[in-house]
């Protein structure tokens, strides 16, 4: 018989996923035990300059380091599983997930040379792992992944459920359905909280079959005489089987385009995930002896990444690919928020080129991985918790699914709204928030991790948006001379060649204040660039009311 301490609570920590989309990342602690459930990033918003990516902060974690029992993967997308290599650095727990999902993970690792002492543990669905205190079972979901599994965590409290990023799928392209079977049989058992993904909490109706996409291919491919491109998710690996099984009925050969593409097709066809007969793949240097009526190409770059294929191709900018008249573009992703300036000026450019371009807001040639609303209370209703707490979405989209859960009979006392950081306690039976742990994002910014924050994200933006001046000046310190200058240089703020009457009006602006100090104020260099940046910023302000960042450079002479 398991014996746990007597004064321990259950807490359920998240660290990220609670108020945004992406960063998913949570911890459940028992006395001495913690484990986390997965551990992504997200990709930077547009405020945030020169960012590659967003990483959660596990400063908590560090410090409990030792009491780290496992680290458990819903699934293999990067907003939970991408930010693993910064978590390895610190900290090396045993790592749980199936196949696929650690197939992508251990191809994540090679890029930072860390797969040799990663400890990887492929399970099952249905398959119990025991951590701990926590026993953890998977339970296999339909998502736009495979090998997607939701969790039920065994505590001493009682079962939590975990749902991942799931939708109910009745004809998955693989034949693996939501295991609703094993989530009806928790809930008959008794669920002390249920966590469940709000992605698409605020789409009536049920989510439609991935299969229709497969459908809407083939109506797309008989109607093209060129080429096809179709750019998709690299992970989506049900999508490019499909592109791949149209392909072969419609005889095209198949080009995979982008490295991640490529390496993710390898890991899934090595794993018996995906089915591309040998015969059917060619490269680039086949694309010259072959018709075009006979190749499909599948490639990164829906989103209009700058430096993507796509990108490239339609920019009339890649050297072995030319799109012409009659060629076919397919974007089989969604337009995620805040990438929709960019994906629409892709195409743009792409018609531009003379293709025609099939995408979402046209054609259902992309369909959600997650569950609409009556999928959402089918979950409730199957796991019947105690407790609801939802997770993975923006604000209000946890708050609209308390709301549905209230609906289907959750008190609302019991439904717990957290946000990162709140520390979500059960003891006894009852439910509820604590006082919240320190937490955040960290930035990633090339090889630093951290060293970029608020402050200076800040000036990033000043510079983006007003420019700099920088004020060179050179003065003998014995004598208070101003021997060299003032020679006024700009970047952003106004251009030197047709302004050049306004910065000799500038240059003399400053040379009149300092001409009006004494010679200890010119020594003192640091007096003279205060004085330097206070008359400059009251005379851009009052002249062009702009305000740009001024950096006075003084040369001792």
């Amino acid at each position: 018989m398991d014996v746990f301490p007597t004064d321990s609570t259950l807490k359920i920590i998240p660290l990220g996923g609670l108020g945004e989309i992406g960063l998913n990342m949570a911890l459940f602690e028992y006395g001495e035990d913690i484990i986390i459930i997965d551990c992504g990033l997200m990709f930077p918003e547009p405020y945030m300059l020169g960012i590659d990516l967003v990483i959660p902060d596990i400063s908590y974690l560090l410090e409990r380091a030792d009491r780290i029992r496992g680290l458990f993967l819903t699934h293999g997308h990067e907003d939970h599983i991408g930010a693993i290599p910064f978590l390895l650095r610190d900290i090396n727990p045993p790592i749980y997930g199936t196949a696929l999902t650690l197939g992508f993970v251990r191809e994540k690792l090679k890029e930072f040379r860390l797969d040799e002492d990663a400890c990887l543990n492929v399970v099952r669905p249905r398959q119990k792992v025991q951590a701990g205190c926590f026993e953890v079972e998977f339970i296999r979901v339909a998502h736009s992944i495979v090998d997607g599994c939701g969790l039920a965590i065994g505590t001493p409290e009682g079962v939590v459920i975990h749902t991942g990023d799931f939708k109910i799928d009745q004809t998955p392209v693989d034949g693996e359905l939501t295991d609703l079977v094993t989530f009806a049989r928790y809930g008959e058992e008794g669920v002390l909280a249920l966590m469940s993904d709000s992605t698409n909490v605020e789409r009536e109706g049920y989510t439609l079959s991935e299969k229709l996409v497969g459908d809407a291919f083939d109506e797309i491919f008989p109607q093209c005489g060129g080429r096809i491109i179709v750019a998709a998710f690299s992970s989506n690996i049900h999508r490019v089987q499909q592109v791949v099984d149209a392909a072969a009925r419609w005889r095209r050969k198949v080009l995979l385009n982008g490295r991640s593409m490529v390496a993710n097709v390898q890991i899934a066809r090595d794993l018996g995930y995906l089915r591309i007969p040998d015969d059917l793949l060619i490269d680039l240097r086949d694309l010259p002896r072959l018709p075009k009526e006979e190749v499909c190409m599948i490639t990164t770059g829906s989103q209009g990444e700058p430096m993507s294929a796509l990108t490239r191709i339609a920019m009339d900018d890649h050297k072995q690919i030319r799109l012409e008249a009659g060629d076919t573009v397919i974007l089989s992703s969604r337009f995620i928020p805040g990438n929709e300036r960019t994906i629409s000026d892709l195409i743009n450019h792409l018609y531009r080129r003379g293709a025609e371009v099939y995408h979402e807001k046209v054609s259902e040639v992309h369909v959600s991985g997650h569950a609409s609303q009556e999928e959402l209370k089918l979950m409730l209703n199957m796991v019947r918790p105690r407790y609801f707490i939802p997770v993975h979405g923006e604000y209000r989209h946890l708050v609209k699914h308390a709301q549905l859960a209230q609906k289907v009979g959750i008190g609302r006392d019991n439904c717990i709204l957290a946000v990162n950081g709140d520390v979500i306690t059960f003891s006894g039976g009852r439910g509820w928030i604590d006082e919240g742990i320190e937490t955040g994002r960290v930035f990633v910014d090339g090889k630093g991790i951290g060293d970029v924050g608020e402050i200076v994200l800040k000036d990033r933006r000043h510079l983006s948006q007003d420019g700099l001046v920088i004020v060179i000046i050179g003065i003998n310190q014995a004598t208070g001379e101003i021997i060299y200058g003032p020679d006024i240089v700009s970047r952003g703020f106004v251009f030197e060649d047709e302004s050049q009457e306004f910065l000799d009006e500038t240059r003399k602006t400053v040379l009149d204040t300092l001409a009006a100090k004494n010679v200890e104020v010119l020594a003192d260099w640091n007096e003279v660039k205060q004085e330097v940046r206070r008359v400059l910023r009251r005379f851009f302000n009052k002249t062009l009311e702009r305000r740009p960042v001024i950096l006075p450079l003084i040369l001792e002479m």
